[in-house]
């Protein structure tokens, strides 16, 4: 991830505790990457140690080399369409979408959008929980009535982007855009939320229902029905359609030993749990499959026929990113696509 001979430029502000180490071990993105494409990317990494304090910015990953240049704060964070990234689930998660939105708003030559990113390590575990393929239903209800301090965490992080001269919000996270409405309260810039990218997109596909008489049928598969799959019932049904969900039985008797799969290295078995999943919405007349956990992301092999049947979430984030960023940053409303 990030090949190409990247020359990126690195500034520490003063800021919360936020990125922190990230793992060389990467999933690799279906973003098809060139090679011989030198990118120029200007962002902003903000670093703190163990004990919260700024340090240097350091090397992050042996994939790729950062030459660290000299520019006053001001001249980046003064751009009328500098992207604020709240950090997801995961670094790496974070990591995968920031791949898309460099080299998608680059792939003509043109300067990688600028953008700035808030990722707090200290608030991996806490999400992470919101999202474990292991909680019972009780824990799951115990878990969306305690969310209050992550919610607090994120909007902290959200106020600090605004201030750090960031002209519009993404969250790439299923988990957190679930609060997105909680996270927004008082924004008073455009704040995307996934779930209405993903929505917009489809309307715009005007699809056809597979049935006579039925409104369009959209599936979502994700790793925990209750939170991750509240990102895009909302906005999916706010624009017609019908939100169709993985049944009990098929929560617990494939999509999970799916993931389960995964975890135990056995990619076989994971493809072909998750070929069944999506095939038992697929009987179920849905149009589009939505896989709304990472954990799903990059199961199925590229050339998978089934594949044309799904959606990567984080991809309608990054085109709806990029437009706004090139195009429609002097008219946008807040809180939209």
């Amino acid at each position: 991830m990030f090949d190409g001979g990247m020359t990126m430029c690195f500034h520490t502000v003063n800021c919360p505790q936020i990125l922190g180490n990230i793992s060389k071990n990467r999933s690799r993105s279906r973003t098809k990457l060139n090679p011989c494409f030198a990118v120029k990317v200007c962002s902003i990494l903000l670093q703190s140690d163990e004990s919260g304090n700024l340090s240097e910015s350091k090397k992050i990953s042996s994939s790729y080399s950062a030459q660290v240049k000299p520019q006053a704060q001001n001249s980046l964070l003064s751009q009328a369409n500098t992207v604020g990234i709240i950090g997801g689930v995961s670094v790496l998660s974070t990591l995968i979408f920031l791949e898309k939105l460099v080299w998608w708003s680059s792939r003509n030559g043109e300067e990688s959008v600028p953008f700035v990113v808030c990722s707090d390590p200290s608030i991996d575990g806490a999400l992470a929980s919101q999202a474990s393929i292991h909680s019972s239903f009780d824990e799951t209800a115990q878990n969306e009535a305690n969310h209050e301090a992550i919610v607090r965490n994120l909007r902290h992080k959200r106020v600090f982007l605004e201030q750090s001269g960031a002209s519009c919000i993404v969250m790439p996270c299923h988990i957190s855009n679930a609060w997105h409405e909680q996270i927004s309260e008082g924004c008073s810039l455009p704040f995307f939320h996934i779930g209405e990218c993903v929505a917009k997109e489809l309307k715009e596909a005007k699809l056809k229902p597979h049935g006579t008489g039925s409104n369009v049928r959209i599936g979502v598969l994700a790793a925990t029905e209750t939170i991750a799959a509240a990102s895009y019932q909302d906005q999916l049904g706010n624009q017609g359609f019908e939100v169709v969900l993985p049944d009990k039985a098929t929560m617990e008797h494939i999509l999970i030993p799916a993931i389960e799969s995964l975890n135990k290295r056995d990619t076989e078995g994971a493809r072909n749990l998750l070929r069944i999943a999506i095939q038992v919405l697929l009987i179920r007349a849905v149009n589009v499959v939505i896989l709304a956990s990472d954990e799903l992301q990059n199961i199925l092999p590229r050339e998978d026929p089934l594949l044309k049947k799904c959606m990567d979430p984080m991809d309608a984030l990054a085109r709806s990113t990029i437009k706004w960023a090139k195009t429609g940053k002097q008219g946008m409303q807040k809180n939209t696509c």
